[in-house]
């Protein structure tokens, strides 16, 4: 191109070429028929390879013809001949390929036999502490016991739970079962109802008895005041321990939220399997964020059991923590959420009771020989149990057997939430994006421009909001509460300034 340039303006015609624009014009001629050149090559050169593919394609097709024919008539002279040699052998025939009814390949399978189910497998978000599959064998487990302790008041719920409507007897995701009754619901495969026990307060007996109709009146303890869960558990453990010296029993909360119920079922039989090697077993929850309001469990080493090979050491407890420290918890992988659920033989746990807890231990163990006597059960209650010490079951026994090396866990990655506060029940409830959630009549909500938080219109009055963000607000027909999500934890002390401001009667 260049030297065909050099060469047309060395002519006599380079007076014309002088002209810029024309220049212009002259290159930009040259340029574009040398483009459609090349394009007119490709052009061709894409014709001759269509071309090509043309032509294979017809081989192709016309190779496969032929072998599918060669294949036809093969099939079918086979079959000729099979069919040939069946009635030369007077065998019976429904059919090629298909068994004659005598086949045990048509036999029914009877429904009483039930197959073994797929094993569940729990993925691990810890890193190198993977899982391995455990199946729950979908069915009852021999020997064991739920216990489930109904206590509290859930005041950091309040006004939406009361003292006499504490939050486990409330429904809090709409989906018109209690959290009690969720939770029957959810232990119900493990131990049917006859094996399910519920320790309650006096005042929550009724209400228990009326959500629960299909529990056992032997199966339900009334205490006389809250004691916290050491007690609960362990009179639960001294009047089963009476009834069966073999009993395996789990506590489970009766206010606890959880999702996944196949792998919950699952953790807890392989809790159950380690708890008979003579070990308190709790199960850890996988963490999903560093969340300061739950206690967290340092994870040993594996116990090696082949019965339970996701069972491991408790290395240690630890109280809940703050934000920074809660996150180097995360950071290495090696803690899990406490839940507060607890798997262990009955005699183990008052064994340990004894040794840790002695006066605790002698005083339950006095009430429970009179437990099946009406009159001498009430006067052992309320002579003994106001003397008894006011613990949680982490601080009398869990931690101190620990320390001993007598603790399992049983790593778990299903759902989980206390349902503390009202930012918690925020979490768990469906809105959508920059709206908040809304626990009740959506219809009594209006709101403008509002992002985050919790309404519950309760008292069915209107509420409307305008330009407020993550705030909670909840109205009942006797009080209303608002706050912010960011201080829902602190709505307990806000119970308390009100007890003290003579507010009991809504408490």
């Amino acid at each position: 191109m260049a030297r065909y340039l050099s060469s047309s303006c060395s002519r006599r015609s380079w007076p014309i070429c002088s002209d810029r624009y024309a220049l212009s014009s002259f290159v930009f001629a040259q340029l574009t028929f040398y483009q459609q050149e090349s394009i007119a090559e490709l052009r061709a050169e894409c014709a001759d390879l269509r071309n090509s593919n043309s032509a294979l394609e017809r081989q192709l097709r016309e190779s496969l013809g032929v072998r599918f024919f060669f294949v036809s008539c093969l099939t079918f002279f086979l079959t000729v001949i099979l069919l040939a040699l069946q009635q030369q052998s007077g065998a019976k025939t429904t059919g090629l390929g298909t068994p004659t009814p005598g086949s045990p390949q048509l036999r029914a399978k009877s429904p009483f036999t039930p197959s073994a189910p797929a094993p569940i497998y729990v993925p691990s978000p810890l890193g190198d502490h993977s899982l391995s599959a455990y199946p729950f064998p979908n069915r009852e487990i021999p020997g064991f016991w739920s216990v489930v302790p109904a206590g509290g008041a859930g005041t950091r719920l309040w006004p939406l739970s009361r003292q006499n409507v504490p939050k486990f007897f409330l429904d809090l995701t709409l989906k018109g079962r209690s959290l009690i009754q969720s939770t029957w619901d959810r232990l119900l495969p493990l131990t049917g109802p006859s094996r399910l026990m519920v320790v309650t307060g006096r005042v929550h007996s009724k209400g228990v008895q009326e959500q629960l109709p299909d529990l056992l009146h032997t199966n339900l303890l009334a205490e006389p005041s809250p004691k916290e869960s050491m007690a609960a558990i362990g009179l639960a453990a001294a009047v089963l321990a009476l009834r069966d010296p073999e009993a395996i029993i789990g506590s489970f909360a009766a206010d606890h939220m959880i999702s996944g119920d196949d792998a919950f079922l699952s953790a807890v039989s392989e809790a159950v399997t380690t708890a008979k090697e003579g070990l308190l077993v709790t199960i850890g929850i996988a963490p999903s964020h560093p969340a300061t309001g739950f206690g967290y469990i340092r994870l040993g080493e594996k116990l090696g059991l082949e019965a339970a090979p996701n069972a491991r050491k408790v290395s240690q407890f630890k109280e809940k923590p703050d934000s920074r420290t809660a996150a180097a918890y995360l950071a290495t992988g090696n803690y899990r959420w406490n839940g507060g659920m607890f798997v262990v033989k009955a005699t183990t746990l008052l064994e340990m009771l004894s040794e840790y807890c002695p006066e605790l231990h002698d005083g339950l163990q006095q009430i429970a020989s009179k437990w099946d006597d009406p009159v001498l059960r009430e006067k052992a209650l309320d002579e003994v149990w106001p003397t008894l010490e006011k613990i949680a079951i982490d601080n009398a026994v869990a931690e101190p057997a620990a320390l001993a090396g007598r603790v399992a866990v049983i790593p778990a990655t299903f759902g989980w939430d206390d349902v503390g506060d009202f930012g918690s029940l925020a979490d768990l409830l469906p809105a959508e994006a920059n709206q908040p959630r809304i626990l009740g009549d959506q219809g009594l909500v209006v709101t403008e421009q509002v992002a985050g938080g919790i309404i519950v219109p309760a008292s069915g009055r209107l509420i409307a909001c305008l330009g407020v963000d993550d705030l909670v607000i909840v109205d009942s027909a006797d009080a209303l509460l608002v706050t912010t999500r960011a201080r829902s934890q602190e709505v307990k002390r806000l119970v308390g300034k009100c007890k003290d401001s003579g507010w009991k009667s809504l408490l």
